[in-house]
């Protein structure tokens, strides 16, 4: 039996339907018994035999030399009315047990049915390599969950009332938000770490990634020592752009997730708003007046997509690290509604989001039951044990207009993730040696080194 006052899901929700059948199932057979119970008395007491056990037992009160006699009856007549009374359990026990193993195989096999239903809508591509050679500290990341989270800004779809272009004025696909989202085997935190799309990387040779067709061709592209980190994605797609983050933080990257920024639309619209908390108005020099409200505001559809989007936010000097920020934000708040008794309990709202983030989202090993384990553990864990983070960088554009990794910071950040031991301290100085060279031509993309590692927790929203 279920406790009324435990948290519902889905599987109490089941449970809960099973006792209430079975108690509307066991009062009616009571009701049942005893009226039937009724009607075999007025047989037996009507029946000659009733009747001749009747005479016989008064002329035995007149003739019998004591009430021994009459307590033995009456002692039989009960446990022949308690034996009768147990059988009759323990055939309603076996039926109740039928009747609650229909249940639950109709209750396991409906949602079982739903998610087949949902994870056939998913786009599925080649993005995972497992037993790459990049992994490190294998053994200590068994059932970990390393979730890649690709925004890809392709135009397919944008109006030209959007103001960020068409397809035929900026095609092909591009990542402008890479993050992975580590979750370790004992679920006692999550922690989420964003990269710059101008980061300075090796980019590994890769086979041509077309976006059309979502699958690689058989052209492959030569390596590049020095590429920024969106080039990855933009000419090798899923597979290239886990590659290049496998080499940088050594983590099993065992789920990819490609959505495509058009979708947010949509999403949104299908839990009727998300809540985030907006620090400063967001006026941008391309986009517009996407959102002047500060504090905790709920936005719509077309406010989120232009929110994720917004790279040129006037007084707002950080750039891609500001844009990173409402990223992180957006995307937490997004997991959280959607996992909101407001949203699980409510059957339409929770279809038109998956069929919404279907419609958007591509993938490798990702599916519904892959997103739930994502969006429990940013709901369930305590806010300050969630941690959103942007990986370690010197800070400033070097003159190539890349930001550049530190590389002594990066390792001590994903040892800890890989391990599962305490994080770095985000605002330890730059070593000397790998501080960015002084230069006149050189822009600041974040206000000094800590910006781009600065931690901060999630806020329960929405």
């Amino acid at each position: 039996m279920t406790d009324e006052m435990e948290a519902i899901d889905e599987a109490t929700q089941y449970r809960r339907k099973i006792d209430h059948t079975l108690a509307r199932f066991s009062a009616a057979h009571d009701e049942m018994e005893a009226e039937e119970a009724k009607r075999r008395e007025r047989r037996e007491r009507l029946s000659p035999a009733s009747i001749l056990e009747s005479t016989r037992t008064a002329l035995h009160r007149v003739v019998a030399a004591g009430p021994s006699a009459e307590e033995e009856a009456e002692q039989a007549r009960l446990q022949e009315q308690k034996q009768r009374k147990v059988q009759r359990s323990a055939r309603f026990g076996r039926i109740a047990a039928a009747v609650v193993a229909g249940l639950v195989f109709l209750g396991i096999g409906g949602a079982w049915g739903a998610q087949t239903y949902f994870d056939a809508k998913f786009t599925q591509v080649s993005a995972l390599d497992e037993d790459s050679t990049d992994i490190q500290d294998a053994e200590a990341q068994a059932n970990d969950e390393n979730f890649l989270m690709v925004g890809s800004d392709t135009r397919d779809g944008a109006s030209a009332e959007e103001g960020v272009g068409t397809a035929d004025s900026t095609p092909g696909a591009r990542s402008d938000t890479v993050m992975v989202a580590h979750i370790p085997a004992d679920r006692k935190r999550v922690v989420v770490t964003s990269f710059p799309r101008d980061l300075e990387v090796n980019r590994p040779e890769c086979q041509r990634w077309d976006p059309a067709q979502s699958k690689n061709t058989d052209e492959k592209v030569p390596a590049q020592k020095i590429a920024k980190l969106n080039t990855a994605y933009a000419v090798g797609g899923p597979s290239c752009v886990t590659k290049v983050i496998q080499q940088i933080t050594g983590l099993r990257i065992n789920h990819f997730v490609g959505i495509d920024f058009n979708g947010f639309k949509e999403m949104v619209d299908a839990v009727h708003g998300v809540t985030i908390h907006n620090e400063i108005p967001i006026d941008d020099s391309i986009l517009g007046k996407v959102l002047l409200q500060t504090g905790d505001v709920t936005i719509s559809g077309d406010q989120a997509l232009n929110f994720v989007r917004a790279r040129h936010v006037k007084g707002d000097p950080t750039s891609d690290y500001g844009r990173i920020k409402r990223q992180q934000e957006f995307i937490g708040a997004l997991l959280r509604k959607v996992m909101s008794s407001d949203v699980v309990l409510d059957p339409g709202k929770l279809s038109d989001f998956i069929n919404a983030f279907a419609k958007a989202t591509f993938g490798d090993n990702l599916g519904v039951k892959q997103m739930m384990t994502l969006a429990q553990s940013m709901k369930g864990l305590d806010p300050s044990k969630i941690t959103f983070l942007t990986v370690p960088t010197v800070g400033t554009a070097n003159n190539r207009g890349n930001e550049v990794l530190v590389a002594s910071k990066t390792k001590a950040l994903f040892d800890a993730l890989r391990n599962n031991t305490p994080l770095p301290d985000p605002n330890a100085p730059v070593p000397v040696g790998e501080q960015a060279p002084p230069t006149s031509t050189s822009k600041s993309k974040s206000s000094g080194s800590s910006k781009s590692t600065t931690t901060r927790k999630s806020t329960t929203t929405g």
